[in-house]
């Protein structure tokens, strides 16, 4: 998988082993709610930090650990 930047979707982020963990330990409150599951394909990781004041450095960072 490519490098997790902030213009990759959360549906291409989750397809990630791991990443759903890792976007819960951060308080991504998006991989819980059900409206966000009709958006995960348009929605930025950028975006959802932004929105709720998350840091996307550490995220990323996080992320682009995993495998």
């Amino acid at each position: 998988m490519q490098k997790i930047t902030e213009k990759t979707t959360l549906k291409k982020i989750l397809d990630k082993t791991g990443a759903e963990e890792i976007l819960a330990k951060h308080g991504v409150p998006c991989v819980s709610c059900p409206m966000a599951q009709f958006e995960m394909e348009k929605l930025k990781i950028g975006q959802v930090c932004e929105m709720y004041k998350l840091s996307l450095k550490n995220i990323l960072k996080d992320l682009n650990k995993t495998k």
